[in-house]
Protein backbone atom coordinates (compact mmCIF):
# COMPACT_ATOMS: atom_id res chain seq x y z
CA UNK A 1 0.00 0.00 0.00
CA UNK A 2 1.17 3.50 -0.95
CA UNK A 3 2.47 5.87 1.67
CA UNK A 4 0.91 9.52 1.37
CA UNK A 5 2.82 11.02 4.38
CA UNK A 6 5.83 13.40 3.11
CA UNK A 7 9.24 11.30 3.99
CA UNK A 8 12.07 13.43 5.90
CA UNK A 9 13.55 13.91 2.34
CA UNK A 10 10.77 15.45 0.98
CA UNK A 11 10.07 18.00 4.14
CA UNK A 12 13.92 19.02 4.13
CA UNK A 13 13.14 19.43 -0.05
CA UNK A 14 10.17 22.06 0.92
CA UNK A 15 12.28 23.57 3.50
CA UNK A 16 15.02 24.45 1.39
CA UNK A 17 12.70 25.40 -1.17
CA UNK A 18 10.31 27.70 0.88
CA UNK A 19 13.19 29.41 2.22
CA UNK A 20 14.92 30.05 -1.05
CA UNK A 21 10.92 31.66 -2.31
CA UNK A 22 11.01 33.27 1.28
CA UNK A 23 13.95 35.62 0.82
CA UNK A 24 13.26 36.25 -3.52
CA UNK A 25 9.69 35.50 -3.80
CA UNK A 26 7.38 37.40 -1.29
CA UNK A 27 4.15 38.71 -2.09
CA UNK A 28 5.76 42.39 -2.88
CA UNK A 29 7.96 41.51 -5.61
CA UNK A 30 5.19 39.18 -7.45
CA UNK A 31 2.81 42.11 -7.26
CA UNK A 32 5.61 44.45 -8.73
CA UNK A 33 6.91 42.16 -11.39
CA UNK A 34 3.20 41.41 -13.02
CA UNK A 35 3.09 45.08 -13.70
CA UNK A 36 5.93 45.20 -16.00
CA UNK A 37 6.49 43.80 -19.52
CA UNK A 38 8.78 40.85 -17.88
CA UNK A 39 6.51 38.85 -16.28
CA UNK A 40 8.81 36.07 -15.67
CA UNK A 41 10.91 36.20 -12.96
CA UNK A 42 14.05 34.95 -14.44
CA UNK A 43 16.88 35.17 -11.42
CA UNK A 44 14.22 32.99 -9.60
CA UNK A 45 14.50 30.84 -11.99
CA UNK A 46 17.85 30.63 -12.08
CA UNK A 47 17.99 29.95 -8.60
CA UNK A 48 15.71 26.91 -8.58
CA UNK A 49 16.66 25.45 -11.18
CA UNK A 50 20.65 26.46 -11.80
CA UNK A 51 21.42 26.87 -8.53
CA UNK A 52 19.23 23.67 -6.70
CA UNK A 53 18.61 21.47 -9.72
CA UNK A 54 15.50 21.39 -9.50
CA UNK A 55 14.56 21.51 -13.00
CA UNK A 56 16.00 18.37 -13.47
CA UNK A 57 14.03 16.14 -10.98
CA UNK A 58 12.63 14.21 -12.86
CA UNK A 59 15.46 13.39 -15.32
CA UNK A 60 17.58 10.32 -15.31
CA UNK A 61 21.69 11.08 -13.74
CA UNK A 62 22.66 10.20 -16.93
CA UNK A 63 21.40 12.66 -18.71
CA UNK A 64 22.36 15.61 -16.18
CA UNK A 65 19.04 15.18 -14.09
CA UNK A 66 18.40 14.29 -10.48
CA UNK A 67 16.54 11.26 -10.94
CA UNK A 68 14.17 11.78 -8.51
CA UNK A 69 10.23 10.94 -8.89
CA UNK A 70 6.93 13.13 -8.91
CA UNK A 71 6.54 12.97 -5.11
CA UNK A 72 9.81 15.49 -5.06
CA UNK A 73 8.51 17.52 -8.00
CA UNK A 74 4.73 17.70 -6.30
CA UNK A 75 6.85 19.10 -3.26
CA UNK A 76 8.21 21.66 -5.32
CA UNK A 77 4.95 22.48 -6.97
CA UNK A 78 3.33 23.02 -3.70
CA UNK A 79 6.02 25.56 -2.22
CA UNK A 80 5.64 27.57 -5.92
CA UNK A 81 1.77 27.37 -5.71
CA UNK A 82 1.71 28.86 -2.27
CA UNK A 83 3.40 32.14 -3.44
CA UNK A 84 2.30 31.79 -7.28
CA UNK A 85 5.81 32.46 -8.19
CA UNK A 86 6.20 33.46 -12.07
CA UNK A 87 8.40 30.57 -13.10
CA UNK A 88 7.37 27.93 -16.15
CA UNK A 89 8.48 25.42 -13.46
CA UNK A 90 5.18 23.03 -14.38
CA UNK A 91 5.59 23.65 -18.19
CA UNK A 92 9.12 22.81 -18.38
CA UNK A 93 10.20 20.51 -15.65
CA UNK A 94 6.77 18.62 -15.60
CA UNK A 95 5.25 18.58 -18.74
CA UNK A 96 7.96 19.41 -21.87
CA UNK A 97 10.15 16.96 -19.66
CA UNK A 98 8.03 14.32 -19.87
CA UNK A 99 7.04 14.73 -23.46
CA UNK A 100 10.76 13.73 -24.02
CA UNK A 101 11.28 11.40 -21.80
CA UNK A 102 8.53 9.57 -23.75
CA UNK A 103 10.48 9.83 -27.03
CA UNK A 104 14.43 7.80 -28.10
CA UNK A 105 17.08 9.38 -30.25
CA UNK A 106 20.01 11.58 -29.22
CA UNK A 107 17.91 14.70 -30.10
CA UNK A 108 15.47 14.07 -27.15
CA UNK A 109 18.33 13.02 -25.00
CA UNK A 110 20.13 16.14 -26.05
CA UNK A 111 17.18 18.13 -25.17
CA UNK A 112 16.71 16.45 -21.38
CA UNK A 113 20.53 17.51 -20.52
CA UNK A 114 19.55 20.90 -21.58
CA UNK A 115 16.19 21.26 -19.83
CA UNK A 116 17.90 19.46 -16.75
CA UNK A 117 20.55 22.19 -16.77
CA UNK A 118 17.90 25.01 -15.96
CA UNK A 119 19.68 27.27 -18.94
CA UNK A 120 16.97 25.79 -21.64
CA UNK A 121 13.40 26.22 -21.12
CA UNK A 122 10.95 23.63 -22.83
CA UNK A 123 7.54 24.11 -23.75
CA UNK A 124 4.74 21.84 -25.04
CA UNK A 125 2.97 23.75 -27.75
CA UNK A 126 -0.21 23.23 -27.03
CA UNK A 127 -3.20 25.06 -25.35
CA UNK A 128 -3.26 25.55 -21.67
CA UNK A 129 -6.97 23.65 -21.56
CA UNK A 130 -5.94 20.57 -23.53
CA UNK A 131 -6.16 17.38 -21.41
CA UNK A 132 -4.56 14.12 -21.75
CA UNK A 133 -6.16 12.39 -24.59
CA UNK A 134 -7.05 15.48 -26.74
CA UNK A 135 -5.53 15.67 -30.36
CA UNK A 136 -3.84 18.48 -31.85
CA UNK A 137 -4.34 19.50 -35.59
CA UNK A 138 -3.69 23.49 -35.14
CA UNK A 139 0.07 22.83 -36.89
CA UNK A 140 1.41 20.84 -40.06
CA UNK A 141 4.43 19.18 -40.55
CA UNK A 142 5.92 20.06 -44.75
CA UNK A 143 9.47 19.30 -45.51
CA UNK A 144 11.00 19.19 -41.93
CA UNK A 145 8.90 22.86 -42.40
CA UNK A 146 5.92 23.84 -39.29
CA UNK A 147 3.23 25.65 -40.56
CA UNK A 148 0.16 26.72 -38.32
CA UNK A 149 -0.81 28.25 -35.20
CA UNK A 150 -1.19 27.55 -31.75
CA UNK A 151 -3.06 29.54 -29.38
CA UNK A 152 -3.47 29.88 -25.58
CA UNK A 153 -0.07 28.18 -25.15
CA UNK A 154 1.30 29.37 -21.17
CA UNK A 155 4.65 29.89 -20.53
CA UNK A 156 5.38 29.99 -24.25
CA UNK A 157 7.30 33.77 -23.69
CA UNK A 158 9.58 32.20 -21.23
CA UNK A 159 10.29 28.94 -23.62
CA UNK A 160 13.74 28.51 -25.32
CA UNK A 161 12.70 25.53 -27.33
CA UNK A 162 8.65 24.66 -28.50
CA UNK A 163 7.81 21.18 -28.36
CA UNK A 164 5.46 20.64 -31.14
CA UNK A 165 2.95 17.56 -31.84
CA UNK A 166 1.71 17.23 -35.38
CA UNK A 167 -0.08 14.39 -37.10
CA UNK A 168 3.12 13.03 -38.20
CA UNK A 169 5.13 13.44 -35.22
CA UNK A 170 6.74 15.49 -31.89
CA UNK A 171 9.05 18.36 -33.31
CA UNK A 172 11.55 20.39 -31.59
CA UNK A 173 11.92 24.41 -32.59
CA UNK A 174 13.91 26.75 -31.24
CA UNK A 175 11.94 29.90 -30.41
CA UNK A 176 14.62 32.29 -32.18
CA UNK A 177 14.71 30.48 -35.09
CA UNK A 178 13.39 32.48 -38.53
CA UNK A 179 9.53 31.61 -38.90
CA UNK A 180 8.61 31.45 -35.30
CA UNK A 181 6.72 34.23 -33.69
CA UNK A 182 5.87 34.19 -29.79
CA UNK A 183 2.95 36.68 -29.55
CA UNK A 184 1.82 37.81 -25.74
CA UNK A 185 -1.69 37.37 -24.98
CA UNK A 186 -3.68 39.43 -22.39
CA UNK A 187 -3.66 36.40 -19.76
CA UNK A 188 -6.50 36.01 -16.54
CA UNK A 189 -3.26 34.98 -15.00
CA UNK A 190 -0.45 37.48 -14.93
CA UNK A 191 1.82 35.06 -13.50
CA UNK A 192 1.15 32.57 -15.94
CA UNK A 193 0.98 34.30 -18.98
CA UNK A 194 -0.25 32.56 -22.14
CA UNK A 195 0.74 33.50 -25.99
CA UNK A 196 -0.11 32.97 -29.67
CA UNK A 197 2.38 30.89 -31.55
CA UNK A 198 2.54 31.02 -35.14
CA UNK A 199 4.82 28.70 -37.49
CA UNK A 200 5.45 30.17 -40.65
CA UNK A 201 8.37 27.68 -42.50
CA UNK A 202 10.02 26.97 -39.16
CA UNK A 203 12.63 24.72 -39.35
CA UNK A 204 11.97 21.12 -37.27
CA UNK A 205 13.69 18.60 -35.90
CA UNK A 206 11.64 14.97 -35.51
CA UNK A 207 11.53 13.89 -32.08
CA UNK A 208 9.07 10.75 -32.28
CA UNK A 209 7.09 9.80 -35.60
CA UNK A 210 4.04 9.34 -33.12
CA UNK A 211 3.21 12.56 -30.96
CA UNK A 212 0.31 11.07 -29.46
CA UNK A 213 1.88 8.66 -26.50
CA UNK A 214 4.20 11.20 -25.63
CA UNK A 215 2.36 14.58 -25.56
CA UNK A 216 -1.04 12.62 -23.13
CA UNK A 217 1.72 10.85 -21.43
CA UNK A 218 3.23 14.55 -20.55
CA UNK A 219 -0.16 16.07 -20.03
CA UNK A 220 -1.07 13.51 -17.72
CA UNK A 221 1.83 14.17 -15.60
CA UNK A 222 0.51 17.68 -15.65
CA UNK A 223 -2.53 17.56 -14.65
CA UNK A 224 -1.77 15.08 -11.81
CA UNK A 225 1.27 17.56 -10.05
CA UNK A 226 -1.06 20.39 -11.01
CA UNK A 227 -2.58 19.64 -8.07
CA UNK A 228 0.08 20.12 -5.95
CA UNK A 229 0.17 23.84 -7.17
CA UNK A 230 -3.22 23.60 -6.49
CA UNK A 231 -3.02 22.93 -3.11
CA UNK A 232 0.15 25.23 -2.04
CA UNK A 233 -2.10 27.62 -2.71
CA UNK A 234 -5.11 26.93 -1.22
CA UNK A 235 -3.26 26.40 1.70
CA UNK A 236 -1.54 30.12 1.35
CA UNK A 237 -5.52 31.62 1.19
CA UNK A 238 -6.55 29.23 4.13
CA UNK A 239 -3.78 30.45 6.45
CA UNK A 240 -3.78 34.12 5.56
CA UNK A 241 -7.24 34.41 5.65
CA UNK A 242 -7.51 32.30 9.69
CA UNK A 243 -4.50 34.78 10.57
CA UNK A 244 -6.55 37.76 9.51
CA UNK A 245 -9.42 36.87 10.91
CA UNK A 246 -7.87 36.51 14.80
CA UNK A 247 -6.41 39.90 14.09
CA UNK A 248 -9.29 41.76 12.35
CA UNK A 249 -11.15 43.57 15.35
CA UNK A 250 -15.17 44.20 15.34
CA UNK A 251 -17.21 44.78 18.39
CA UNK A 252 -14.15 44.15 20.50
CA UNK A 253 -13.68 40.76 19.35
CA UNK A 254 -11.96 39.11 16.54
CA UNK A 255 -14.20 38.38 13.24
CA UNK A 256 -13.09 34.91 13.43
CA UNK A 257 -14.58 34.33 16.50
CA UNK A 258 -18.63 34.64 14.75
CA UNK A 259 -19.68 31.36 14.02
CA UNK A 260 -20.60 31.62 10.31
CA UNK A 261 -16.82 32.95 9.82
CA UNK A 262 -15.95 29.62 11.49
CA UNK A 263 -18.35 27.33 9.58
CA UNK A 264 -16.81 29.13 6.30
CA UNK A 265 -13.36 28.25 7.10
CA UNK A 266 -14.38 25.16 8.74
CA UNK A 267 -15.87 23.87 5.17
CA UNK A 268 -12.23 25.61 3.09
CA UNK A 269 -9.93 23.48 5.75
CA UNK A 270 -12.15 20.47 5.02
CA UNK A 271 -11.67 20.67 1.23
CA UNK A 272 -8.23 21.63 1.47
CA UNK A 273 -7.25 18.49 3.60
CA UNK A 274 -9.29 16.62 0.57
CA UNK A 275 -7.26 18.55 -1.79
CA UNK A 276 -3.69 17.12 -0.12
CA UNK A 277 -5.10 13.56 -0.82
CA UNK A 278 -5.71 13.03 -3.97
CA UNK A 279 -2.84 15.19 -5.05
CA UNK A 280 -0.65 13.08 -2.84
CA UNK A 281 -2.04 9.96 -4.38
CA UNK A 282 -1.99 11.39 -7.88
CA UNK A 283 1.71 12.13 -7.28
CA UNK A 284 2.69 8.71 -5.65
CA UNK A 285 0.85 6.80 -8.58
CA UNK A 286 2.41 8.60 -10.97
CA UNK A 287 6.22 8.02 -9.58
CA UNK A 288 5.33 4.37 -9.09
CA UNK A 289 4.31 3.82 -12.84
CA UNK A 290 0.90 2.61 -11.18
CA UNK A 291 -1.91 1.51 -13.21
CA UNK A 292 -4.30 3.31 -11.14
CA UNK A 293 -2.46 6.49 -12.30
CA UNK A 294 -5.20 7.96 -14.79
CA UNK A 295 -7.38 7.15 -12.11
CA UNK A 296 -5.82 9.25 -9.68
CA UNK A 297 -5.18 12.09 -12.18
CA UNK A 298 -8.73 12.15 -12.96
CA UNK A 299 -10.06 12.27 -9.43
CA UNK A 300 -7.56 14.88 -8.44
CA UNK A 301 -7.85 17.50 -11.01
CA UNK A 302 -11.81 17.04 -10.53
CA UNK A 303 -11.55 17.74 -6.90
CA UNK A 304 -8.77 20.08 -6.72
CA UNK A 305 -10.08 22.95 -9.34
CA UNK A 306 -13.07 23.65 -7.94
CA UNK A 307 -11.64 23.79 -4.40
CA UNK A 308 -8.68 25.82 -4.76
CA UNK A 309 -10.96 28.15 -6.28
CA UNK A 310 -13.24 28.21 -3.57
CA UNK A 311 -10.31 28.47 -1.34
CA UNK A 312 -9.18 31.75 -2.97
CA UNK A 313 -12.50 33.20 -2.88
CA UNK A 314 -13.30 32.98 0.17
CA UNK A 315 -9.95 34.76 1.01
CA UNK A 316 -11.06 37.37 -0.87
CA UNK A 317 -14.19 38.04 0.86
CA UNK A 318 -12.94 37.04 4.67
CA UNK A 319 -10.38 39.81 3.90
CA UNK A 320 -12.97 42.29 3.31
CA UNK A 321 -12.51 45.31 2.53
CA UNK A 322 -8.35 45.00 2.08
CA UNK A 323 -9.02 42.10 0.11
CA UNK A 324 -10.83 43.98 -2.98
CA UNK A 325 -8.01 46.07 -3.49
CA UNK A 326 -5.14 45.90 -5.94
CA UNK A 327 -2.30 45.80 -3.80
CA UNK A 328 -3.40 42.86 -1.74
CA UNK A 329 -2.01 39.33 -3.12
CA UNK A 330 -4.99 37.71 -2.96
CA UNK A 331 -6.65 38.96 -6.43
CA UNK A 332 -3.27 36.61 -7.51
CA UNK A 333 -4.13 33.92 -5.92
CA UNK A 334 -7.98 34.07 -7.21
CA UNK A 335 -6.29 34.30 -10.87
CA UNK A 336 -4.15 31.51 -10.65
CA UNK A 337 -7.01 29.24 -9.23
CA UNK A 338 -9.42 30.50 -11.98
CA UNK A 339 -6.67 29.64 -14.56
CA UNK A 340 -5.58 26.31 -13.00
CA UNK A 341 -9.16 25.18 -12.96
CA UNK A 342 -9.44 25.16 -16.81
CA UNK A 343 -5.56 23.80 -17.14
CA UNK A 344 -4.89 20.73 -18.60
CA UNK A 345 -8.55 19.91 -18.68
CA UNK A 346 -11.54 21.20 -16.33
CA UNK A 347 -12.99 19.56 -13.62
CA UNK A 348 -15.74 18.40 -15.79
CA UNK A 349 -13.31 17.18 -18.50
CA UNK A 350 -11.40 14.91 -15.93
CA UNK A 351 -15.14 13.78 -13.93
CA UNK A 352 -15.90 12.64 -17.53
CA UNK A 353 -12.68 10.88 -18.03
CA UNK A 354 -13.05 9.56 -15.01
CA UNK A 355 -16.62 7.83 -15.72
CA UNK A 356 -15.18 6.15 -19.07
CA UNK A 357 -11.80 4.75 -16.85
CA UNK A 358 -14.42 3.37 -14.19
CA UNK A 359 -17.21 2.35 -16.25
CA UNK A 360 -19.62 4.73 -14.99
CA UNK A 361 -20.97 6.49 -17.86
CA UNK A 362 -23.95 8.49 -18.06
CA UNK A 363 -27.28 6.30 -19.43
Amino acid sequence: MSDLLYTEEEEALRSAVRGLLTAHCDAASVLARVETDEPHDRALWKSLAEGMGLAGLLIPEELGGQGATHREVAVVLEELGRCVAAVPYLASAVVATEALLDCAGDEASALLGALASGRTVGVLAVPLPAAPGQAFSGVREEGSRLEGRVTGVADAAAADVLLVPTSSGLYAVDVTDDGVTVEARTSLDPTRPVATVIFAGARARVLTDNAVPAVRRALRAGAGLLASEQLGLAEWCLTETVRYTRERHQFNRPVGSFQALKHRLAQVWLEVVGVRAAARSAADTLAAGSDDADVAVAVAQAYAGPAAVHAAEEALQLHGGIGMTWEHPVHLYLKRAKADSIALGSAGRHREELAELVDLRAP
